[in-house]
């Protein structure tokens, strides 16, 4: 890359003491809401934490971006499947936001079998003067009641509430990996291994199946569903991905059953992730890294198997996929440039240069670089996500969550 990207800053960090850190702290998705006001991660401990951008100062400029917590709550439990015997881990798959109508937020979370609809909302007077209650809750003896009081509401510390309004359980037999929200508003999907089921918000006890791919035989199956998502703005069309590396157009017009699907995208011709030592993220794309800049990192816990996600940015220009070594990559299409960039505790000083990181694969080794030999592994960037209108990613990285923006001067 061209020493121009080493201009890229880090504004500030806040680090948790990781030492208190669990296996129920490994954060497991990240997600912006459509404003990119809000961003939610949710742990594998059943929490949410939701964080809330601060408000641009003309005295401090350098804040702009800034994201502090808003929100914290247990959105599922463990549970226990008795006709199974299958232990239900309370850890958040997804996180998805519903776009908002009114003064409150409302998103949706699932593990691996229930998804529940939250809704978060502020609350800043609490009322005063019941009639049948006292000052401190406890109901009052009727016979002392003498008088009609009105009730009055009295300012008091703001407080965020989030309280569960839906719960959709007991559709999927096997894992729900991912939940999308129809354009629509009314509707959302939600996918395991093997099916997708269409729900409407105000129905609970009832979805609708619109994908099988289960074969009668299950020794004959080949593939699984690893993700499924709604059109941005078309409410009848949706795609789904499989652990082939293919991607299947669906539109619910043609059929109430989409097995059968529209169009076909056979994407493992094109790109490959790979994990072996001298290749750490094989991509047939390139593209620039963004000029970003760090300003907080929340030490929440991460680690998992393998690299996830990739991610496009709202120009569609840059994509940014994770790697080992809590590096993440990014690439831009038109300038076919890419740059390394490392999520580290030891590199998050504020104000500091964020310098891209190359790694030596063979021969000597430059001064600035790293040896393959010495990347760790077990460090990896599984979750990311991007702002849906601005220069600005999350990314989440073992017991880190990192957020980076455009830098400020």
């Amino acid at each position: 890359m061209e020493e121009d990207i080493d201009t890229r800053k880090i504004n500030n960090s806040f680090l948790r003491d990781h030492s208190y850190a669990t296996e129920a702290d490994i954060i497991s998705t990240v997600e912006f809401n459509h404003t990119g006001e809000l961003l939610a991660t949710g742990d594998k401990g059943g929490r949410v934490v939701i964080f809330q951008r601060e408000q641009e100062s003309k005295n401090q400029p350098h804040r702009r971006g800034e994201y502090n917590v808003y929100s914290t709550f247990q959105s599922h439990e463990p549970e226990f499947d008795y006709l199974k015997s299958l232990e239900i881990e309370e850890k958040i798959n997804k996180i998805r936001w519903l776009p908002q109508q009114n003064a409150a937020y409302f998103l949706l979370s699932t593990n691996d079998k229930t998804v529940k609809l939250w809704k978060v909302s502020e609350r800043d007077k609490r009322p005063e003067g019941y009639n049948l209650k006292d000052e401190d809750g406890r109901l009052r003896d009727p016979s002392m009641i003498t008088m009609l009081r009105v009730p009055v509401l009295r300012p008091m510390d703001l407080m965020v509430e989030a309280t569960p309004r839906r719960v959709f359980a007991n559709a999927h037999t096997y894992h729900i990996n991912s939940i999308s929200v129809n354009s629509d508003y009314e509707t959302y999907m939600s996918a395991d291994d093997l099916r997708i089921n269409l729900w409407n918000f105000e129905i609970t006890n009832q979805s609708f199946n619109i994908v099988d791919i289960k074969p009668a035989n299950m020794e004959e199956l080949t593939e699984v569903i690893t993700a499924a998502e709604f059109h941005p703005h078309h409410c009848n069309t949706f795609v789904y991905s499989s652990s082939k590396g293919t991607i299947r157009l669906c539109d619910m017009r043609a059929s109430a059953l989409c097995d059968r699907h529209s169009k076909f995208f056979d994407i493992s011709q094109f790109y490959s992730i790979s994990n072996n030592s001298s290749c750490l993220c094989a991509i047939d794309l390139t593209l620039p890294a963004l000029t970003q800049a760090h300003t907080r990192t929340y030490t929440l816990n991460g680690n998992d198997a393998a690299i996830k996600e990739s991610l496009m940015s709202q120009s569609t220009c840059v994509i940014m996929t994770g790697s080992y070594n809590n590096f993440f990559r990014m690439f831009d299409r038109n300038t076919k440039r890419d740059v390394t960039l490392e999520a580290s505790r030891e590199n998050s000083k504020p104000r500091a240069i964020l310098k891209p990181r190359k790694v030596c694969v063979g021969g000597k080794r430059r001064k600035d670089e790293i040896s393959v030999d010495s990347l760790d592994f077990s460090k990896k960037i599984l979750h990311t996500a991007w702002h849906p209108s601005e220069n600005i990613i999350a990314v989440a990285a073992t017991n880190n969550l990192y957020i980076f923006q455009d830098k400020v001067n």
